[in-house]
């Protein structure tokens, strides 16, 4: 397991703007649930809650008497996206100059009221991406100790290595579920094996409680007799799917509901009977393996 994040990442995407508008003693007292639970490490980007939500964590962050070092603070840039903040966008599109990556890192330095970042991920690639302007905000930002770690987030492998033949990669954040498991096929994963990058998993429950097709109703079909055998939920079971993946997957959840954020984290504890996992797979593809 990597020792630098806590196993089970706590998404903030739903705690602004986009989602529960939290306020502050709301927020703190979710921080504080999480660390009580050993989720340490807080995933962020600055486009969440159309570049609102860092502020309004940061306020609260600095009001909850939390030591800075024994969280982990994680934020993406590059995304520039349509929404109110940014009227000069005219259409969504990234970028990746140097000056822009320096800025942007800053600035969420500065709303979400810390000295550092622990890790800072692109969070798309573009096909304008030079690797070179890359490096020079990652090498300025490194050596200022505003950053600690850099990453990529929805990477395919040859852009990985695009990028890291100037900046060494140490975490690509992907969407990976038992309803969106592409990268398990694709190389994705195996990619990050081979080059020791971390996968972090968005999005780690896929669809299965956000959709009714056939494809979840075969999964839940499954879950039911599942979660009686593990005396788990079936979160806990999604979760456990995913995390068996050689790969050493972090799963960032989304939810700000106390009770699933704990089944979370008992989740890693959770091991899956060799066919069980298969026979998960099965339901989700709606046929066997070859």
């Amino acid at each position: 397991m990597n020792k630098k994040f806590s196993k089970i990442i706590q998404g903030c995407m739903t705690w602004g703007a986009w989602g529960k508008q939290l306020n502050d003693t709301q927020m703190i007292d979710l921080m504080n649930h999480c660390i009580s639970q050993g989720i340490t490490t807080f995933d962020h980007a600055d486009i969440y809650g159309d570049y609102s939500t860092e502020e309004d964590f940061g306020t609260a962050f600095a009001k909850a008497n939390i030591d800075r070092s024994t969280i982990q603070l994680i934020s993406k840039c590059g995304i520039q996206y349509t929404g109110n903040a940014r009227p000069e966008n005219r259409v969504k599109h990234y970028e990746y100059t140097a000056k822009y990556i320096i800025w942007s890192a800053e600035r969420s330095l500065q709303l979400l009221q810390t000295e550092y970042l622990d890790l800072l991920l692109l969070h798309r690639p573009s096909p304008l991406m030079q690797s070179d302007e890359v490096q020079k905000a990652i090498e300025q930002l490194k050596a200022s100790g505003k950053i600690l770690d850099f990453g990529v987030s929805n990477f395919t492998p040859s852009q990985i290595d695009l990028i890291s033949t100037k900046s060494p990669i140490s975490v690509n954040q992907i969407e990976f579920s038992l309803t969106q498991h592409t990268a398990m096929h694709d190389g994705t994963l195996d990619h990050m094996q081979t080059k020791g990058i971390v996968p972090m998993s968005w999005s780690p429950l896929g669809s299965v409680f956000r959709e009714e097709t056939p494809q979840t109703q075969r999964i839940k079909t499954l879950l039911g007799t599942l979660t009686e055998k593990y005396n788990a939920t079936e979160d806990q079971l999604l979760l456990a799917w995913i995390m068996q993946h050689p790969s050493g997957v972090h799963p960032v959840i989304g939810t700000t509901n106390k009770e699933r954020i704990t089944n979370a984290v008992k989740a890693v504890s959770i091991t899956l009977e060799l066919q069980d996992w298969f026979a998960l797979l099965i339901e989700s593809q709606g046929h066997k393996v070859p």
